[in-house]
């Protein structure tokens, strides 16, 4: 397997990974119903490319020359930079779609993310955004998805960042992450996240049940 950084070149070869992948199976997408399995979604799309200008992003690529799958996109893993009042922006912006079940996901994460100041937490100006992690189901089981995030550390550490966060929507994230040391900083269970009738917002289905917010400090190198 060859990892490295996606560039402008390889964005569309993504997106259409993620259809395939990612957009339909994602608990929040699927609680949503989002989009279908193979198939798009404008804004999530938009929020992709978006990230993948940050420049930080990695993709794991089948270096099997003697194999038909040679040259596919295995795996994903994208990154973005947040700074302070970027996501009081885009929850702003959010309010403008027209896509409903969209706007219901990211209310929800956009809204959890702002219940505590990292910026301050931490002192820093800047957070390492871990946004999507996503393997080919052909190739889990591999320590692909493992090994994206280490490999997104290692471009944390040499891009100088000092803490780096992810919103883990599903179970298997959240498990990959807090074995590459991410740590629960937050949580909101999909059971608990309801409208003034008391009715469940996004009915995720098991073994899904909640939305965690998980952060790794990075120690400076010293010489």
């Amino acid at each position: 397997m060859e990892y490295k950084l996606i560039t402008a070149d390889q964005f569309e070869r993504v997106i259409e990974h993620l259809r395939g992948n990612f957009f339909a199976d994602e608990p929040l997408n699927r609680a949503a119903g989002l989009c279908q399995h193979g198939g798009g979604n404008a804004e999530l799309e938009h929020h992709s490319l978006a990230t993948l200008q940050d420049q930080l992003s990695i993709m794991a690529v089948d270096a099997r020359k003697d194999s038909n799958n040679y040259g596919q996109i295995a795996g994903v893993i994208l990154n973005g930079i947040l700074r302070p009042g970027d996501t009081e922006q885009a929850l702003e912006k959010l309010q403008q779609s027209t896509d409903a079940n969209y706007k219901k996901i990211f209310e929800l994460l956009y809204g959890h993310s702002l219940q505590v100041d990292l910026f301050a937490r931490y002192s820093v100006e800047d957070i390492f955004d871990v946004r999507i992690l996503s393997v080919d189901a052909r190739y889990r089981g591999q320590g692909i998805a493992k090994e994206l995030v280490r490999r997104a550390e290692q471009v944390a550490r040499k891009s100088g960042f000092q803490l780096l966060k992810a919103d883990a929507t599903g179970i298997f994230s959240q498990k990959i992450l807090c074995s590459q040391g991410f740590q629960p900083f937050s949580e909101q269970l999909y059971a608990k996240y309801t409208n003034d009738a008391g009715e469940i917002l996004l009915p995720v289905e098991a073994p899904h049940i909640k939305l965690q917010l998980l952060t790794k400090q990075l120690k400076k190198d010293t010489e």
